[in-house]
Protein backbone atom coordinates (compact mmCIF):
# COMPACT_ATOMS: atom_id res chain seq x y z
CA UNK A 1 0.00 0.00 0.00
CA UNK A 2 1.06 3.48 -0.80
CA UNK A 3 1.51 5.90 1.89
CA UNK A 4 -1.59 7.94 2.44
CA UNK A 5 0.00 11.59 2.94
CA UNK A 6 2.21 11.37 -0.17
CA UNK A 7 0.04 14.18 -1.63
CA UNK A 8 0.68 16.53 1.03
CA UNK A 9 3.57 18.10 -0.38
CA UNK A 10 1.04 18.66 -3.42
CA UNK A 11 -1.24 21.00 -0.53
CA UNK A 12 -3.85 18.06 -1.03
CA UNK A 13 -4.52 18.08 2.61
CA UNK A 14 -7.63 15.16 3.11
CA UNK A 15 -10.51 16.05 6.20
CA UNK A 16 -12.36 12.80 6.18
CA UNK A 17 -15.58 13.36 8.54
CA UNK A 18 -17.35 10.36 9.69
CA UNK A 19 -20.93 11.20 11.19
CA UNK A 20 -24.17 8.16 11.40
CA UNK A 21 -26.00 7.26 13.98
CA UNK A 22 -24.53 5.71 16.99
CA UNK A 23 -23.65 1.94 16.69
CA UNK A 24 -23.37 2.28 12.80
CA UNK A 25 -19.79 1.48 13.35
CA UNK A 26 -18.15 5.46 13.67
CA UNK A 27 -15.41 3.98 16.21
CA UNK A 28 -14.38 1.20 13.62
CA UNK A 29 -14.38 3.85 10.83
CA UNK A 30 -11.97 6.19 12.79
CA UNK A 31 -9.96 3.11 13.98
CA UNK A 32 -9.69 2.49 10.32
CA UNK A 33 -8.50 5.53 9.17
CA UNK A 34 -5.62 6.10 11.89
CA UNK A 35 -4.41 2.96 10.72
CA UNK A 36 -3.79 4.30 7.67
CA UNK A 37 -1.72 7.49 8.93
CA UNK A 38 -4.64 9.61 9.57
CA UNK A 39 -4.76 12.08 12.78
CA UNK A 40 -8.03 11.12 14.00
CA UNK A 41 -10.04 12.90 16.44
CA UNK A 42 -13.64 12.03 17.95
CA UNK A 43 -15.96 14.35 18.97
CA UNK A 44 -14.26 17.69 18.00
CA UNK A 45 -16.56 20.57 18.83
CA UNK A 46 -17.95 22.27 15.16
CA UNK A 47 -16.94 25.41 16.54
CA UNK A 48 -13.15 24.17 16.78
CA UNK A 49 -13.15 23.14 13.12
CA UNK A 50 -11.99 26.12 11.68
CA UNK A 51 -9.22 27.15 14.34
CA UNK A 52 -8.36 23.29 13.99
CA UNK A 53 -7.60 23.29 9.93
CA UNK A 54 -6.74 27.28 10.20
CA UNK A 55 -3.49 26.17 12.07
CA UNK A 56 -0.07 25.25 11.68
CA UNK A 57 0.28 23.17 7.96
CA UNK A 58 -0.86 19.04 8.94
CA UNK A 59 1.74 16.79 8.77
CA UNK A 60 -0.79 13.88 8.15
CA UNK A 61 -4.15 14.04 6.45
CA UNK A 62 -7.45 14.16 9.38
CA UNK A 63 -10.42 11.97 10.34
CA UNK A 64 -12.75 13.96 12.37
CA UNK A 65 -15.64 12.30 14.09
CA UNK A 66 -18.78 13.93 14.73
CA UNK A 67 -22.45 13.05 16.04
CA UNK A 68 -24.92 14.23 18.41
CA UNK A 69 -23.19 13.99 21.54
CA UNK A 70 -20.94 16.84 20.62
CA UNK A 71 -23.16 20.00 22.64
CA UNK A 72 -22.87 22.46 19.51
CA UNK A 73 -23.76 19.58 16.89
CA UNK A 74 -26.61 20.13 14.26
CA UNK A 75 -26.89 18.66 10.71
CA UNK A 76 -26.69 22.02 9.41
CA UNK A 77 -24.18 23.50 10.92
CA UNK A 78 -21.74 20.52 9.73
CA UNK A 79 -23.37 21.12 6.30
CA UNK A 80 -22.27 24.52 5.99
CA UNK A 81 -18.92 23.62 7.67
CA UNK A 82 -18.50 21.53 4.82
CA UNK A 83 -19.83 23.28 2.24
CA UNK A 84 -17.00 25.63 3.00
CA UNK A 85 -14.52 23.92 3.52
CA UNK A 86 -15.34 22.32 -0.11
CA UNK A 87 -15.36 25.60 -1.27
CA UNK A 88 -13.14 28.04 -0.20
CA UNK A 89 -10.10 25.86 1.01
CA UNK A 90 -7.56 23.60 -0.25
CA UNK A 91 -8.57 21.02 1.29
CA UNK A 92 -10.11 17.48 0.30
CA UNK A 93 -13.10 17.28 1.77
CA UNK A 94 -14.91 14.27 2.53
CA UNK A 95 -18.41 13.32 4.35
CA UNK A 96 -18.54 9.84 5.45
CA UNK A 97 -22.25 8.77 6.35
CA UNK A 98 -22.27 5.36 8.19
CA UNK A 99 -25.82 4.17 7.70
CA UNK A 100 -28.06 1.10 9.61
CA UNK A 101 -31.01 -0.30 9.77
CA UNK A 102 -33.17 0.48 12.99
CA UNK A 103 -33.64 -2.99 13.76
CA UNK A 104 -29.94 -3.87 13.58
CA UNK A 105 -29.13 -0.58 15.75
CA UNK A 106 -31.61 -1.73 18.08
CA UNK A 107 -30.36 -5.20 18.57
CA UNK A 108 -26.34 -3.99 18.94
CA UNK A 109 -27.76 -1.91 21.57
CA UNK A 110 -29.30 -4.96 23.02
CA UNK A 111 -26.04 -6.74 23.08
CA UNK A 112 -23.80 -4.56 24.52
CA UNK A 113 -26.23 -3.19 27.26
CA UNK A 114 -25.10 0.63 26.63
CA UNK A 115 -27.62 3.15 26.54
CA UNK A 116 -28.17 5.62 23.57
CA UNK A 117 -27.08 9.04 24.32
CA UNK A 118 -30.22 10.85 23.29
CA UNK A 119 -32.32 8.45 25.37
CA UNK A 120 -30.70 7.65 28.53
CA UNK A 121 -34.27 7.28 30.51
CA UNK A 122 -35.98 5.74 27.40
CA UNK A 123 -35.37 2.23 25.53
CA UNK A 124 -32.40 2.63 22.68
CA UNK A 125 -35.40 2.57 19.82
CA UNK A 126 -36.36 6.12 20.82
CA UNK A 127 -33.11 7.07 21.05
CA UNK A 128 -31.88 5.38 17.16
CA UNK A 129 -35.50 6.90 15.99
CA UNK A 130 -34.29 10.41 17.30
CA UNK A 131 -30.86 10.10 16.27
CA UNK A 132 -31.84 9.18 12.82
CA UNK A 133 -34.28 12.17 12.42
CA UNK A 134 -31.86 14.51 13.30
CA UNK A 135 -29.22 13.09 10.75
CA UNK A 136 -31.21 12.87 7.58
CA UNK A 137 -30.11 15.86 6.28
CA UNK A 138 -26.31 14.67 6.35
CA UNK A 139 -27.12 11.13 4.81
CA UNK A 140 -28.51 12.67 1.66
CA UNK A 141 -25.49 15.23 1.44
CA UNK A 142 -22.93 12.35 2.18
CA UNK A 143 -20.14 12.25 -0.29
CA UNK A 144 -19.42 8.64 0.99
CA UNK A 145 -22.81 6.52 2.19
CA UNK A 146 -21.54 2.68 3.62
CA UNK A 147 -24.65 0.90 5.15
CA UNK A 148 -22.86 -1.34 7.69
CA UNK A 149 -25.93 -2.71 8.66
CA UNK A 150 -24.44 -6.82 7.82
CA UNK A 151 -20.84 -5.62 7.70
CA UNK A 152 -18.41 -6.92 10.14
CA UNK A 153 -15.66 -4.84 11.87
CA UNK A 154 -12.98 -6.43 8.99
CA UNK A 155 -15.70 -5.75 6.14
CA UNK A 156 -15.92 -1.73 7.31
CA UNK A 157 -12.30 -1.52 7.83
CA UNK A 158 -11.68 -2.93 4.06
CA UNK A 159 -14.12 -0.88 2.65
CA UNK A 160 -12.88 2.68 4.19
CA UNK A 161 -9.26 1.44 3.04
CA UNK A 162 -10.81 1.36 -0.17
CA UNK A 163 -11.74 4.81 -0.17
CA UNK A 164 -8.93 6.16 1.51
CA UNK A 165 -6.02 3.79 1.63
CA UNK A 166 -4.13 4.04 -1.99
CA UNK A 167 -2.81 6.20 -4.35
CA UNK A 168 -3.19 4.61 -7.47
CA UNK A 169 -2.58 6.63 -10.03
CA UNK A 170 -6.27 7.42 -10.19
CA UNK A 171 -8.48 9.50 -7.77
CA UNK A 172 -11.65 7.58 -8.94
CA UNK A 173 -12.31 4.88 -6.15
CA UNK A 174 -15.01 1.78 -8.08
CA UNK A 175 -16.85 -0.09 -5.39
CA UNK A 176 -18.91 -3.54 -7.41
CA UNK A 177 -21.50 -5.11 -5.39
CA UNK A 178 -23.70 -7.94 -6.05
CA UNK A 179 -27.47 -8.39 -4.64
CA UNK A 180 -30.67 -10.15 -4.80
CA UNK A 181 -33.80 -8.00 -5.56
CA UNK A 182 -36.04 -9.98 -3.13
CA UNK A 183 -34.35 -8.44 -0.55
CA UNK A 184 -34.15 -5.00 -1.59
CA UNK A 185 -31.52 -2.87 -3.62
CA UNK A 186 -28.10 -1.42 -1.34
CA UNK A 187 -27.86 1.66 -0.48
CA UNK A 188 -25.73 4.48 -1.51
CA UNK A 189 -25.93 3.28 -5.57
CA UNK A 190 -24.58 5.42 -8.22
CA UNK A 191 -25.91 2.78 -11.18
CA UNK A 192 -27.65 -0.59 -11.23
CA UNK A 193 -27.59 -3.19 -14.00
CA UNK A 194 -29.75 -6.24 -13.90
CA UNK A 195 -28.27 -9.74 -14.59
CA UNK A 196 -32.04 -11.09 -14.53
CA UNK A 197 -31.65 -12.22 -18.42
CA UNK A 198 -28.58 -14.30 -18.36
CA UNK A 199 -28.95 -18.18 -17.90
CA UNK A 200 -30.13 -19.05 -14.32
CA UNK A 201 -27.12 -22.00 -12.76
CA UNK A 202 -30.11 -22.06 -10.17
CA UNK A 203 -31.76 -24.75 -12.29
CA UNK A 204 -28.75 -26.68 -12.59
CA UNK A 205 -28.97 -28.93 -9.27
CA UNK A 206 -25.15 -29.33 -9.51
CA UNK A 207 -24.83 -25.42 -9.63
CA UNK A 208 -27.42 -24.58 -6.98
CA UNK A 209 -25.74 -24.82 -4.27
CA UNK A 210 -22.18 -22.74 -5.53
CA UNK A 211 -22.09 -19.11 -5.87
CA UNK A 212 -21.05 -16.88 -9.15
CA UNK A 213 -17.32 -17.13 -7.59
CA UNK A 214 -17.01 -20.83 -8.36
CA UNK A 215 -15.41 -21.37 -11.88
CA UNK A 216 -18.84 -24.05 -12.70
CA UNK A 217 -20.93 -21.59 -12.39
CA UNK A 218 -18.26 -18.94 -14.14
CA UNK A 219 -18.45 -21.09 -17.17
CA UNK A 220 -22.72 -21.51 -17.01
CA UNK A 221 -22.99 -17.87 -17.28
CA UNK A 222 -20.68 -16.85 -19.49
CA UNK A 223 -21.68 -19.37 -22.42
CA UNK A 224 -25.22 -17.88 -22.46
CA UNK A 225 -24.74 -15.97 -25.61
CA UNK A 226 -25.56 -12.39 -24.25
CA UNK A 227 -23.22 -12.55 -21.65
CA UNK A 228 -20.14 -11.49 -23.80
CA UNK A 229 -21.31 -8.92 -25.88
CA UNK A 230 -22.98 -7.33 -22.81
CA UNK A 231 -19.72 -7.46 -20.66
CA UNK A 232 -18.04 -5.78 -23.42
CA UNK A 233 -20.34 -2.77 -23.08
CA UNK A 234 -20.56 -2.56 -19.25
CA UNK A 235 -16.64 -2.12 -18.56
CA UNK A 236 -16.43 0.01 -22.11
CA UNK A 237 -19.41 1.90 -20.76
CA UNK A 238 -17.27 2.35 -17.37
CA UNK A 239 -14.12 4.18 -19.19
CA UNK A 240 -16.09 6.71 -20.60
CA UNK A 241 -17.96 7.11 -17.10
CA UNK A 242 -15.51 6.93 -14.71
CA UNK A 243 -13.20 9.78 -16.22
CA UNK A 244 -16.36 11.60 -16.58
CA UNK A 245 -17.36 11.56 -12.89
CA UNK A 246 -13.29 12.37 -12.29
CA UNK A 247 -13.65 15.42 -13.90
CA UNK A 248 -16.58 16.77 -12.33
CA UNK A 249 -15.16 16.06 -8.81
CA UNK A 250 -16.28 12.83 -7.77
CA UNK A 251 -14.25 10.74 -6.17
CA UNK A 252 -16.13 7.34 -5.45
CA UNK A 253 -18.79 5.45 -7.74
CA UNK A 254 -20.68 2.35 -6.58
CA UNK A 255 -22.03 0.13 -9.46
CA UNK A 256 -24.12 -2.93 -8.32
CA UNK A 257 -25.60 -5.97 -10.12
CA UNK A 258 -28.62 -7.87 -9.61
CA UNK A 259 -30.06 -11.06 -10.01
CA UNK A 260 -33.13 -13.20 -8.01
CA UNK A 261 -31.11 -14.75 -5.09
CA UNK A 262 -28.06 -12.66 -5.90
CA UNK A 263 -25.94 -15.99 -5.28
CA UNK A 264 -24.77 -16.76 -9.16
CA UNK A 265 -25.29 -14.25 -11.92
CA UNK A 266 -24.96 -10.95 -9.95
CA UNK A 267 -21.91 -12.04 -8.12
CA UNK A 268 -20.09 -13.90 -11.07
CA UNK A 269 -21.07 -10.42 -13.44
CA UNK A 270 -19.11 -8.32 -10.55
CA UNK A 271 -16.19 -10.53 -10.39
CA UNK A 272 -15.71 -10.64 -13.83
CA UNK A 273 -16.41 -6.47 -13.95
CA UNK A 274 -13.97 -5.80 -11.13
CA UNK A 275 -11.48 -8.22 -12.80
CA UNK A 276 -11.41 -6.24 -15.68
CA UNK A 277 -11.76 -2.93 -14.36
CA UNK A 278 -8.86 -3.30 -12.02
CA UNK A 279 -6.56 -5.04 -14.93
CA UNK A 280 -7.16 -1.26 -16.88
CA UNK A 281 -5.59 0.67 -13.32
CA UNK A 282 -9.03 1.52 -11.30
CA UNK A 283 -8.97 0.89 -7.76
CA UNK A 284 -11.51 -1.58 -7.22
CA UNK A 285 -13.57 -2.76 -4.07
CA UNK A 286 -16.20 -5.75 -3.97
CA UNK A 287 -18.97 -6.51 -1.87
CA UNK A 288 -21.43 -9.66 -2.69
CA UNK A 289 -24.45 -8.56 0.25
CA UNK A 290 -26.28 -12.14 0.02
CA UNK A 291 -22.87 -13.74 0.22
CA UNK A 292 -21.95 -12.17 3.46
CA UNK A 293 -25.31 -12.41 5.13
CA UNK A 294 -24.93 -15.84 4.91
CA UNK A 295 -21.72 -16.30 6.30
CA UNK A 296 -22.74 -14.05 8.83
CA UNK A 297 -19.80 -12.63 10.87
CA UNK A 298 -19.15 -10.63 14.17
CA UNK A 299 -21.40 -7.48 14.84
CA UNK A 300 -19.86 -3.71 14.49
CA UNK A 301 -19.96 -1.60 17.50
CA UNK A 302 -20.18 2.16 17.18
Amino acid sequence: MEDTNSDLTNGRRKVVLITGPSGAGRSTTIHALEDLGFEAIDNLPLTLLPRLLSGPPMSQHLALGVDVRNRDFSAESLIEAVDILSRETDFDVSLVYLDCDVDVLVRRYSETRRKHPLASDQTPLAGITREIDLLGALRDRADVLIDTSEMTPHDLKAEIATWFGTDSGTDMAVSLQSFSYKRGMPRGLDMVLDCRFLRNPHWDKALRALDGRDPEVAAYVAEDPRFGDFFARVCDLMEVLLPAYGDEGKSYFTLAFGCTGGQHRSVFVAEAVAKALAQRGWQVSIRHRELERRAGGAHLGQ
